[in-house]
């Protein structure tokens, strides 16, 4: 699942799904299977793969915004050196990295030679680690919002690196975020948080932007938690592969749509969820939020459907004096919509 960021504004964003794949494995053959059907097995099992399905992914989506500068954030499952050389052209990658990855210089002068090829690779180059442990390179203090908070983050970065898995062709910047500290309740002992440490391939963007993409990642896996446990997608009992490859995806694009309707009556100063009184111990919280949750919008819409369904012929019996010797009019409540957004 591909989603993309909307701003809202304050450095807040909300993350939208806007692709989406069903992306089952490849069946490994029985213990008895030949050779032929173990390296079919191997093909398949790598053109199925996520990082497979990830290039495809990105080359639709750059197709389709071939005006539009892209800005791809990953974890690292995804920073690899397959994804790095397939990416296209207009797509920046930023992406978690190991903290022991092995990075190195551009060759200078001193490494060219009469004889045998050119080198690749100069001058081992710090790891990750090294760099944050490294007191000599200091720290730069930046600012950015996560949790609908600002903080300033410590970070240290070293740019015009190469990855070996990337290749020699591929410039990377390290990125190396301190460990923040917080407090399970007031008063409480300060903890702290693993240290990050991040891969950008555009070495013009700034480490504010970077920072800030890298924090709205998160994002991902709060569209991932609400389909799954709100919407219910793999909930639904079908049976057929096309309904188990179509249904998930029609729903994610349904949850999509309920966003962006969400979004679009808060750029217009309207809140999407008027119709819902809070109870009185979460009120405080809730007006301290600067966007609904995916909870109160499915409750708003139900809500609405509900109210539309119920229409005035509904309730004539109530009021009438007459004896009505046949059997009661049926009430007239339109459950489709009700249904449809259960």
């Amino acid at each position: 699942m591909f989603s993309a960021a909307w701003k809202i504004g304050n450095g807040e964003a909300q993350m939208l799904p806007v692709y989406f794949e069903h992306a089952p494995t490849a069946t490994r053959p029985s213990s008895k299977a030949t050779e032929e059907e173990l390296a079919e097995w191997r093909k398949e099992k790598k053109r199925m793969s996520l990082g497979t399905r990830a290039v495809a992914g990105f080359d639709k989506i750059s197709n389709s915004l071939p005006e539009r500068k892209i800005i791809a954030v990953g974890d690292g499952g995804y920073t690899t050196g397959f994804i790095l050389k397939n990416m296209p052209s207009g797509i920046s990658y930023i992406g978690r990295m190991r903290k022991d990855a092995k990075l190195f210089y551009p060759p200078s002068e001193h490494h060219v030679t009469k004889n045998g090829r050119p080198r690749s690779y100069g001058d081992r180059a710090p790891t990750p680690e090294e760099l944050r442990q490294n007191d000599s390179i200091p720290c730069k203090e930046v600012e950015a919002v996560a949790s609908g908070r600002r903080h300033t983050f410590r970070v240290k970065e070293i740019k015009n690196l190469l990855w070996r898995p990337a290749g020699a062709k591929i410039s990377v910047r390290v990125i190396v975020i301190a460990p923040t500290g917080y407090r399970l309740r007031k008063g409480s002992k300060l903890l702290y948080r693993q240290p990050a440490y991040l891969l950008c391939t555009d070495d013009n963007l700034p480490i504010e932007e970077v920072l800030q993409y890298y924090l709205w990642r998160w994002g991902v896996e709060v569209n991932f938690r609400d389909v799954k446990e709100l919407i219910g997608v793999g909930d639904a009992m079908v049976r057929t592969e096309p309904s188990n490859r179509i249904l998930p995806a029609v729903l994610v694009g349904g949850y999509s749509l309920l966003w962006i309707a969400a979004l679009k009556m808060m750029s217009k100063e309207v809140n999407p969820v008027s119709r819902l009184v809070a109870p009185k111990w979460r009120a405080e919280l809730e007006a301290n939020r600067t966007k609904p949750s995916t909870g109160q919008l499915l409750r708003q819409i139900r809500a609405e459907c509900l109210s539309e369904a119920i229409e005035s012929y509904t309730f004539d019996g109530f009021v009438s004096g007459k004896v009505m010797d046949t059997k009661p009019k049926k009430l007239g409540i339109k459950l489709r919509g009700i249904i449809q957004t259960a």
